[in-house]
């Protein structure tokens, strides 16, 4: 039995081009969406989506998405200490890095009911997992065994990106970002980080 995403509170950790496409589409299935960055973005709050406390965010989201970066401040970011402080039953999906998400923790508010749902396209072991075909071997990681017994948790091997026009788009980047060194020119995909002493390592 599933549940309407409209009315919903789904929480945003992480702003930048993807956090912003995806508020985008929440608001799109009317549900009420707060976020948490060190940065806001003005075009976000324009369109109505709020900006609260990490403390908030995990208290309060139905759903909550996390598309930061993984740093020394975010890695096991998602612990038993914040865990215990989501709202009980909640949604968690995570498609930014796997190590932000301690799996040990996860497994445990899993087995209570802490977490209700969990999406995840990325995982913390995953380059010994995701990148070939191990359907002839033993799969020697528990923790996704685990993980993977649970008919409440969604799994995928890091492919949200492999479209044809994602792929695409890769591509031409890449050949810009290139052409731009080369003639020693400014780049549009140069990434300027700001106070990266801060919670999330914020990237504008």
């Amino acid at each position: 039995m599933g549940f309407n995403l409209h009315g919903k509170t789904v929480g945003v950790l992480g702003t930048g081009k993807i956090g912003t496409a995806f508020c985008t589409i929440m608001l799109g299935f009317g549900c009420k969406v707060i976020a948490h960055d060190i940065v806001q973005s003005k075009t976000l709050l324009q369109k109505g989506v709020k900006y609260v406390s990490f403390e908030k965010l995990l208290a309060i989201s139905d759903i909550l998405s996390v598309h930061c970066p993984l740093t020394a401040k975010t890695r096991h970011l998602f612990d038993h200490t914040a865990l215990s402080k989501i709202k009980k039953g909640m949604m968690l999906i995570n498609t930014s890095r796997g190590a932000i998400i301690n799996t040990k923790d996860a497994i445990d508010a899993l087995k209570t009911g802490q977490i209700g749902y969990l999406g995840i396209d990325v995982y913390e072991g995953e380059e010994n997992i995701f990148f070939k075909d191990l359907s002839a071997t033993v799969i020697k990681d528990d923790q996704i065994e685990r993980l993977m017994s649970f008919n409440n948790v969604l799994i995928t091997p890091h492919q949200a990106f492999f479209t044809h026009e994602a792929l695409d788009e890769i591509a031409r980047i890449t050949i810009a970002n290139f052409n731009s060194f080369e003639n020693n020119t400014a780049t549009e995909n140069e990434v300027v980080c700001a106070l990266p002493h801060l919670l999330l390592n914020a990237c504008k």
